[in-house]
């Protein structure tokens, strides 16, 4: 099996071609290929398909030729992932697979069909306006910490420190707890502090995430954007510029009234093959 390797301010990936749908790429295949040690390691993995050729995306074939199969690395699916969407731009135009138009790119997802752009140095995506539901709750350890529900195609909860807790003592080395009748299909949860003003950005954070079926991420895209939304809404503001840095790096989120653009750099690192019958042993 063909692979790249590729990574968005370090949440990274196993990108597999696969135009036709033919593979058979079941869960513990893809826990395989994520695993860090026995396999090539990865947040998750990005097939590469045909919208045309795969049930989840044929309904979009007429919008978008692509479509971004995504799967977390226990190897169940998602339905969104706002890196990967950037990383699997760069893979497509990389690969000369498509081509933007007009500086733009539609990837269908199963979120929807997003639109990428392509500019020196970084890929942007318009993930949609993010939509604040309502309030829940996150238990980290002993700590019962308020929280922001929030849908960016896939489900997210925001939870602002106080000040009494530091975001870099938090212990994610196990899930974060959360009310399942809130979120029956399990959420990411980010936790957010302030940071000093940057130029160029309205409001400046810092995160981390525990992300469903992958743990604790570098960072994560559509974790970025709901943490933007929370941000601006606290500011009084409707809209605008916002600097997450994670801890893989920076994004930049930018909040509109039916817009979320997600920019940042997207990396291919590596090609290869992998063989399937030594993963599978």
């Amino acid at each position: 099996m063909r692979f790249t390797k590729g990574h968005g301010t370090g949440n990274d990936f196993v990108l597999l071609p696969d135009p036709d749908s033919q593979l058979d790429l079941t869960p513990s295949i893809v826990a395989a290929l994520c695993d860090r040690r026995r396999g090539i390691g990865a947040d998750g993995v990005l097939r590469v398909v045909r919208a045309a050729k795969h049930p989840d995306a044929v309904g979009y074939a007429d919008a978008a030729e692509w479509f971004m199969d995504y799967r977390n690395s226990d190897g169940s699916v998602a339905e969104m992932c706002g890196n990967g969407v950037r990383v699997f731009t760069r893979y497509l135009i990389s690969n000369g697979l498509a081509e933007p138009v007009d500086g733009s790119l539609p990837i269908a997802t199963r979120a929807g069909v997003v639109r990428a752009e392509v500019a020196a140095g970084e890929i942007a995506v318009d993930l949609g306006a993010p939509r604040i539901t309502g309030g829940a709750v996150a238990t980290l350890g002993g700590l019962t910490l308020a929280g922001t529900a929030v849908d960016c195609g896939n489900p997210h909860l925001v939870c602002v420190l106080p000040a009494s807790i530091e975001l870099g003592g938090l212990d994610l080395t196990r899930a974060p707890g959360f009310d399942p009748a809130a979120f029956p299909s399990g959420v990411n949860v980010e936790f957010v502090a302030p940071a000093e003003p940057v130029d160029g950005a309205d409001v400046h954070v810092r995160m981390r995430v525990y992300e469903r079926g992958s743990a604790e991420t570098l960072s994560c895209g559509s974790g970025a954007c709901a943490v933007a939304a929370v941000a601006l809404r606290d500011a009084g503001r409707t809209g605008g510029v916002v600097a997450v840095d994670v801890p893989g790096g920076r994004l930049t989120v930018t909040v509109g009234d039916e817009s979320c653009w997600l920019a940042g750099p997207a990396v291919l690192v590596a090609h290869g093959e992998v063989d399937l019958a030594t993963l599978a042993a």
